[in-house]
């Protein structure tokens, strides 16, 4: 119940709980199978140490008179080494079957308990989990946006507006000097150049057709080529994947190579991927000063969001004076 709850809520919640009532079915439900796992551990226990030592007192029980051993039991020859063997053998089958026996019992009781007392917490923990991820998707692309919005604002819409002066300019000089008109659309021609360069960066940090066309590894490679530190690439796995997980993973090592090559003064940086099971293991490590960290207000804290939107974790280990190390682990199964 909440903190300011008066008494009666606080007697009545947890009859409003169903987890209270899935704890009261166990505590009715789980009698039985405590009886038949306690009744299964003494008789194995019991039969496992009476057998194994049998031969050390079995003759004081073989030879007192009107006591049948098993052998007899069993119409076998009437002597005690044959008595003594026969318990010997269902002890040593017991004490070789015990682990396999009382882990069944402990997993027929685990069973029991992770569907009755702990299959709503699970639930409710994946609902939290999923909605952690939403709004971390959420976070990290309108954190992205409003980068992008404010490159776009600082980059190529003001090198657009000088291009519209300057054509205006050169429109101008046309009649009166065709030369200098000249020289201005000369100027404009590569301002537009270095203006579609602009964009055509920006637009590599969003999803690049290398990306969706020919997948992660030329993605990659294409990243690591335009990194001005040297890049040695090792994907491992050529499979396509969901589009939000090849994007995740892309930026990523974007991100990381962007890092890298601004602060880190490395000499060298290397990327791995590789898929174990069903899941996508990214390395990224580097040579440089280290420091690097995923706390809030660092580029780090923007790819950890990332993963988070594809259920994905990240790790950095960056001690001051390097290396730094990045992993990052997407589920793809």
């Amino acid at each position: 119940p909440p903190e300011t709850a008066g008494p009666l809520r606080r007697i009545v919640n947890p009859i409003t709980s169903g987890q209270s009532w899935l704890d009261l079915v166990f505590g009715i439900v789980v009698f039985p199978f405590a009886i038949l796992g306690f009744v299964a551990t003494v008789v194995w226990w019991c039969a496992a140490v009476v057998g194994l030592t049998y031969p050390i007192y079995g003759w004081i029980l073989f030879n007192i008179p009107g006591n049948n051993g098993l052998a007899h039991v069993l119409d076998l020859p009437d002597i005690y080494l044959v008595d003594a063997g026969l318990n010997f053998a269902i002890g040593a089958a017991a004490a070789i079957t015990m682990p396999f026996a009382l882990r069944l019992v402990a997993l027929l009781r685990g069973g029991l308990g992770r569907v009755l007392l702990t299959g709503v917490a699970e639930l409710q923990e994946r609902i939290d989990d999923l909605a952690q991820g939403r709004a971390a998707a959420v976070s990290a692309e309108a954190t992205a946006l409003r980068r992008l919005e404010r490159d776009i604002h600082d980059g190529p819409q003001q090198r657009l507006v000088h291009l519209a002066m300057e054509l205006s300019r050169a429109q101008r000089q046309m009649a009166k000097d065709p030369n200098a008109a000249q020289t201005t659309l000369s100027d404009a021609i590569v301002a537009t150049r270095e203006t579609l360069d602009e964009l055509r960066a920006l637009s590599r940090g969003i999803a690049p057709p290398i990306l969706s066309d020919r997948g992660l590894a030329p993605a990659l490679a294409a990243l690591a080529g335009r990194c001005t530190i040297p890049v040695e690439i090792d994907v491992q796995t050529t499979e396509r994947y969901p589009a939000a997980l090849e994007n995740a993973i892309y930026f990523v090592v974007a991100e990381s190579l962007t890092n890298v090559a601004k602060h880190s003064r490395a000499s060298l940086c290397t990327v791995t991927l590789v898929r174990t099971g069903d899941v996508l293991l990214l390395t990224i490590g580097d040579d440089g000063v280290g420091g690097a960290h995923v706390a809030k207000g660092h580029g780090l804290a923007g790819l950890a969001d990332r993963l988070r939107a594809v259920d994905g974790d990240l790790a950095v280990e960056s001690p001051s004076g390097g290396p730094t190390l990045i992993v990052a682990e997407v589920p793809c199964g």
